[in-house]
């Protein structure tokens, strides 16, 4: 019989390039593993440690003298006598020499027999493996401080004792031990806060909750590639470095090899601006700076936010001007030294920056190749402190050629069904931990996110909603053509309509250049989708196909069209309706683990002021 169950035990599958078996499959595997020989490897969570219970005296033989049981030692005896010992040296007290002779035979006895008890872990699972290490086999100490890295044999076996692990691993030979500084170790402190976590960047994946983080993350990268494949999209990759404004306004990285090199230095000589107040200029500056960092916060990046720019741009020179006059004596012409850049000696021999979109170049390959999509970082130089934005955020971005603005809003829908359902599907031990540990209503979100319909309204009916709420009071004043902040967007999803929300046909002004102009030539087709708790997660558009509109607005937003010449290409020769969207990846990670901080989802998050690593 027993023959029988050995010939039909499943055999445990290794990993195919360590050797090893992945913990996730032993503990879905259970006591159907029992007594089978493995290799683990982990990092220890939490430990303790457990003294062997001494073997009892043996029982007196009659007539005769009492037997000792062969398996006992006589240091095992000596270590089962330690209390007496030490009561004989307090009685003795003082320097007694027989005190001090007990003293040292105490000290050089080798530590009882124990057995260290670690829970383990290798990042494939919420859970943790039990495992036995006897003391003959390794020290407790060299063992179970919180963050060891072991790599053991041993055989798995069902606990001596029934609780919460079904099964155990008992240790037979210890393969690698990666010891740990404890006083230098940031996680040897149980429960750190997400934020103080964030300053060891190269350690937190070792955590339980960014584990868990780690884990939805990769399987919502998966869910994207699958949707998108699964409905015949191609994948792109997009630059990261280009010489076009993608979003139409000026908060970029520069790419430059030129720091630290020789700067040419023109003279600029500046007439006297004439009995203009010094106090009034910086005081219009202070204005213009919060309508320009309101604008920004809002993410209104269209010719409002332009011009904003270029008048305060102006008014910083001629703050600058009238400085320079005040301070020199002569009052009629003042010689300033302005730093001069060659951008034709530097690497690229033009201005570059890190890209803030790639929408703009997707264009190109879905007027050749149909349906395509990308997903990598895009960058903001923005110096807001926010927690929905930081300076590199991972985007998806996709261009469906011969599509409409219902289209684009059908796909966004479908999108997004299908990533919360693939989540609910394959993330559950981790949703579920994370439900305790973050957020109980993260499940039930997921769900309505999968089974309801979205609400659709517009702009203005987005504002006219919001002018007759009557129990709060919001921060920003709200008026037609006024951008909605994320408090405004919020206040939508979560209170008015408890569900997600898209908002479209926006005043043209809030939105970019390339946007289509609708027919009313006020307003544009472009939508923004706002999920409860979560925020704006897709700003989405059908772009301007038609050449001479599209001139238009680029001259309108002030922006020079020379740079913009290639896109302008695709309208002079074949040119399609076409439109997209682009996600936030790392919003959507946020609202499916019900955490608030986008830099808690990103593994190494950079914003402002901030970048560990």
């Amino acid at each position: 019989m027993a023959s029988e169950q050995a010939a039909t035990k499943t055999l445990v599958p290794l990993s195919k390039y360590s050797k090893r078996v992945i913990l996730k499959t032993v503990l879905e595997g259970g006591i159907g593993f029992v007594g089978q020989r493995i290799v683990i490897g982990g990092w220890v969570k939490s430990s303790n440690e457990v003294r062997k219970e001494p073997l009892p005296p043996p029982a007196p033989v009659a007539g005769g003298a009492p037997q000792v049981a062969k398996d006992v030692s006589c240091v095992e005896i000596l270590q089962t006598r330690i209390p007496f010992f030490r009561s004989i040296m307090k009685a003795l007290g003082g320097n007694h020499p027989v005190r001090e002779k007990l003293e040292s035979a105490i000290e050089n006895l080798p530590p009882p027999p124990s057995v260290a008890v670690l829970q383990v872990s290798d990042g494939s699972c919420v859970a943790s493996l039990q495992v036995l290490v006897d003391s003959s086999i390794a020290s407790p100490i060299q063992i179970m401080a919180t963050g060891t890295c072991i790599l053991v044999e041993g055989t798995v076996q069902q606990p001596a004792v029934k609780g919460k692990h079904a099964i155990e691993l008992k240790v037979e030979k210890i393969m690698h031990v990666g010891t740990v500084v404890q006083d230098k170790y940031p996680l040897s402190k149980k429960r750190l806060p997400l934020d103080m976590l964030r300053d060891f960047p190269h350690f937190r994946p070792r955590t339980t909750t960014v584990a868990s983080i780690t884990r939805i993350r990769h399987s919502l990268t998966q869910a994207t590639h699958t949707f998108f494949m699964n409905n015949g999209f191609l994948y792109v990759d997009m630059p990261i470095i280009t010489t076009t404004d993608c979003e139409g306004f000026s908060d970029k990285f520069q790419v430059t090899t030129l720091l630290g090199k020789e700067i040419k230095k023109e003279v600029v000589t500046m007439d006297d601006t004439g009995g203009v107040s010094l106090e009034n200029i910086k005081a219009s500056i202070n204005e213009k700076s919060k309508q320009v960092e309101e604008l920004k916060r809002t993410e209104s990046n269209r010719e409002a936010l332009v011009a904003a720019l270029q008048d305060l741009r102006k008014t910083n020179e001629l703050a600058a001007q009238v400085e320079a006059r005040e301070k020199s004596k002569s009052g009629t012409s003042i010689k300033t030294e302005k730093l001069k850049v060659e951008f034709s000696e530097d690497f690229f021999s033009r201005q570059t920056f890190l890209t803030a979109s790639g929408r703009l170049h997707l264009e190109s390959y879905a007027c050749s190749l149909g349906n395509v999509y990308s997903f990598g970082p895009r960058f903001r130089a923005q110096k807001l402190e926010s927690k929905k934005q930081v300076a590199e955020m991972w985007m998806i971005e996709l261009e469906i050629a011969f599509s409409q603005l219902e289209d684009a809003m059908s796909c966004a829908d479908d999108f997004l069904k299908f990533v919360s359902k693939w989540a609910l599907e394959n993330c559950s031990e981790d949703l579920k931990f994370l439900s305790k540990r973050v957020d109980q209503t993260i499940v039930d979100r997921l769900q309505l996110l999968t089974s309801t319909s979205f609400q659709r309204i517009s702009y203005t009916e987005a504002v006219e909603v919001l002018k007759q709420v009557k129990d709060k009071k919001f921060e920003a004043k709200l008026e037609l053509g006024m951008p909605l902040t994320e408090e405004h967007e919020s206040y939508l999803a979560d209170e008015s309509y408890k569900k997600p929300v898209i908002i479209h046909s926006y005043p043209k002004e809030l939105q970019p250049f390339y946007v289509r102009l609708n027919d009313d030539g006020k307003t544009v087709a472009a939508f923004d989708v706002v999920l409860p708790k979560a925020g704006k997660l897709i700003r989405a558009s059908q772009n301007e196909e038609r050449f001479s509109v599209l001139t238009t607005r680029i001259n309108e937003s002030g922006l020079p069209k020379e740079q913009y010449e290639w896109y302008l290409d695709l309208r002079r020769h074949g040119t399609v309706i076409h439109s997209g969207f682009g996600l936030s990846f790392d919003l959507l990670v946020v609202y499916a683990t019900g955490l608030i901080d986008v830099r808690e989802v990103i593994p190494f998050p950079r914003s402002h002021g901030k970048a560990t690593n």
